[in-house]
């Protein structure tokens, strides 16, 4: 008996591995959802470092039409706004390779916006990066730059 042609699913005939254009449309949207996983895990990893160094979180995911601050903490006699950059590999870099000067100084000016709606009229701030390195086959890595900008 001879085998009829296989199918691709739902009895469309399969297309030797090539994707259609409504095919392709869904994988920008898969990656940019590993690569908020990806984000939020390296965010809770900075924040368990942190607080094991005894910093206080006061906020976090804090947002504006500008951006948005991902950590703002305090070590008690300071305000401490944290950068976190999380890659799973060295492909597009170190993560905190991440933090251009034009990155810096949004955060600046948000964390002006942050104290202005916390009505904070003066306090000593320092700028830090979290970089988090977190490749699929191992324990991820944190490093801390205190004053990285």
């Amino acid at each position: 008996m001879a085998a009829g042609p296989t199918t691709g699913g739902r009895g469309t005939p399969p297309r030797g591995g090539v994707a259609t254009p409504a095919e392709r449309a869904g994988a920008p949207a898969a990656a940019a959802a590993a690569k908020d996983v990806l984000g939020r895990r390296g965010e809770d990893l900075a924040v368990e470092y942190l607080t094991a160094c005894g910093l206080v979180v006061l906020d976090r995911n804090w947002r504006r039409r500008e951006g948005e601050l991902d950590i703002v903490a305090t070590d008690r006699s300071r305000l401490v706004v944290i950068e976190v950059k999380t890659r799973s590999g060295h492909g597009y870099g170190l993560p905190a390779e991440a933090v251009t000067p034009a990155k810096a100084a949004r955060i600046r000016r948000l964390t002006q916006a942050w104290l202005a709606e916390h009505r904070v009229r003066w306090c000593e701030i320092r700028f830090d990066v979290v970089a988090v390195l977190a490749p699929p086959d191992r324990e991820p890595t944190v490093e801390h730059y205190e004053g990285a900008f």
